[in-house]
C-alpha cells in the first residue's frame, strides 16, 4: 500500500486489555516499519501511563466503567458516552485510520463504535473466555473478531468473522537456561523451584495459603521465587531473610522472563495475560481466580486451561488445599512433564504477528477498494 500504514488501537482500564495491544503494535512495526501507531484510552488509567513511556501517541477519551452500583459517577455515565464519541470522531478525524483495533475494555468501546460506523476498518481481540461487554455489543460491527478460548465463538451472536488467534504476549518473553535463571535469583541452579506471584498489588489469600507452607517447601529442598505484591511485602519478606538462599521475596519482579524460566510449577491469578505467557513458556500451574473479576471470566478462564491438563484450579475458598495440592504435583515428575507439554500446546507465541498480519490485510483491501 502506498505511504505508511495508520493504525490506532483503543483498549485499557487494566493490564489486560492493554499489553495485547502494545504486543501488536510492535509486531506491526516489525512488518511494517514507518506505521504510525497510535493508543486511545481513558486519562486516568494504566495506558496514560505506560503508552507514552513507549514512544507512541496517545489520546484520552472521557469515560469510565460501568458499576453495579448507583454512584455519581454512574449518572455520569450517558453525558460520558457522548462526549467520548464526539471525541472519538475527531481523533478518527485527525488520524485518519486505516485499521481500528480494539483490545477491550470500556476504553475502547466509544472509538471502535464510531469507527465502525464511520466505514472504518475495524478488529477487535477478545482476551477472556466469556467475552466483556464492549466484544458482546460491538462484536456484530466490526470487520474481525480474534479470541483466545474457542469456546468464546459461541458466545458472539452476529460476528461476521470469528479467528482464533491466541492472546499477543510481549515479543521479548522467553525462556533462559533453568539454571541460569535460579542463580541469577541467588538461588541453587539444580533445585525445583515454586514461582508465586499475583499481580502488582499482590493477592492477599495467595500470600496467606503460601506463608503457611514455606517451612515445608524448605526442609523438602524446594526452592521459592514470591511476588508479594507492593501491600503485603513489609509482611512477608522477614521469611526470604530467615530462608536466605531458598526464598526469595518481592514487592515486585521485573525479570519475569528469568523468574518464570526458573520454575518448575507457577501460583497465580487466572488473568490472560499470565495464562497467555504460562502456555507460550509451557508452565504448568496452579490457577487461583480473582473472585471478583466481572462475570467470573477469571474462574471461566481457568477452567478452560485446566480442561486441557495445563494446570488445577483453586478459588480463594479453597486454598486450605493448596498444600496437598502443591506438594502432590512437585513431587510428580511425570504429572508436571504432561500438563508443560499441555500447557505448550495451549500457546500461540505467534499470535501478535497473526494478528498484526490481519490489520494489515484489512488496511490493503480497504486501499483497494478506495
Amino acid at each position: 500500500m502506498s505511504g505508511a500504514l495508520r493504525v490506532i488501537f483503543a483498549g485499557g482500564g487494566t493490564g489486560g486489555h492493554l499489553f495485547p495491544g502494545i504486543a501488536i503494535a510492535e509486531a506491526l512495526q516489525q512488518l511494517r516499519p514507518g506505521s504510525e501507531v497510535s493508543f486511545v484510552g481513558s486519562r486516568n488509567r494504566i495506558e496514560a501511563r505506560v503508552v507514552p513511556k513507549l514512544g507512541y501517541d496517545f489520546d484520552a477519551v472521557w469515560i469510565s466503567g460501568l458499576r453495579r452500583s448507583f454512584s455519581f459517577a454512574t449518572a455520569l455515565l450517558p453525558l460520558k458516552l457522548m462526549v467520548s464519541l464526539v471525541q472519538s470522531w475527531n481523533i478518527l478525524r485527525r488520524r485518519k485510520p486505516h485499521v481500528v483495533v480494539g483490545t477491550g475494555g470500556y476504553a475502547s468501546g466509544p472509538l471502535l463504535y464510531a469507527a465502525a460506523r464511520g466505514g472504518h476498518r475495524t478488529l477487535i481481540h477478545e482476551q477472556n473466555e466469556y467475552p466483556g461487554i464492549t466484544t458482546r455489543k460491538l462484536a456484530s460491527l466490526v470487520d474481525e473478531v480474534h479470541i483466545t478460548f474457542p469456546t468464546s465463538e459461541s458466545l458472539l451472536r452476529g460476528a461476521k468473522n470469528i479467528v482464533l488467534s491466541g492472546n499477543p504476549v510481549r515479543l521479548s518473553l522467553r525462556r533462559h537456561d533453568p539454571g541460569d535463571a535460579r542463580v541469577h535469583f541467588g538461588l541453587r541452579p539444580a533445585r525445583r523451584t515454586l514461582l508465586v506471584f499475583g499481580g502488582s498489588l499482590g493477592a492477599a489469600a495467595i500470600n496467606r495459603a503460601v506463608r503457611q507452607i514455606v517451612p515445608r517447601l524448605v526442609r523438602e529442598e524446594y526452592q521459592l521465587i514470591w511476588q508479594t505484591g507492593t501491600r503485603d511485602v513489609d509482611e512477608y519478606k522477614s521469611l526470604g531473610a530467615l530462608y536466605q538462599g531458598n526464598v526469595i521475596v518481592r514487592s515486585f519482579i521485573d525479570e519475569m522472563d528469568l523468574a518464570y524460566s526458573a520454575a518448575d510449577l507457577v501460583v497465580c491469578r487466572a488473568g490472560a495475560t499470565s495464562l497467555a505467557e504460562l502456555g507460550v513458556l509451557g508452565l504448568p500451574a496452579i490457577l487461583v481466580p480473582y473472585p471478583h473479576a466481572a462475570a467470573d471470566h477469571q474462574y471461566r478462564n481457568a477452567a478452560a486451561v485446566a480442561e486441557a491438563g495445563a494446570a488445577a484450579v483453586l478459588r480463594d475458598s479453597e486454598l486450605d488445599r493448596l498444600e496437598g495440592t502443591l506438594f502432590h504435583m512437585l513431587d510428580d515428575d511425570k504429572a508436571l512433564a504432561g500438563m508443560s507439554a499441555a500447557a505448550e500446546s495451549l500457546g500461540r507465541p505467534r499470535a501478535a504477528f497473526d494478528i498484526a498480519n490481519a490489520v494489515i490485510r484489512l488496511a490493503e483491501e480497504k486501499e483497494r477498494k478506495a
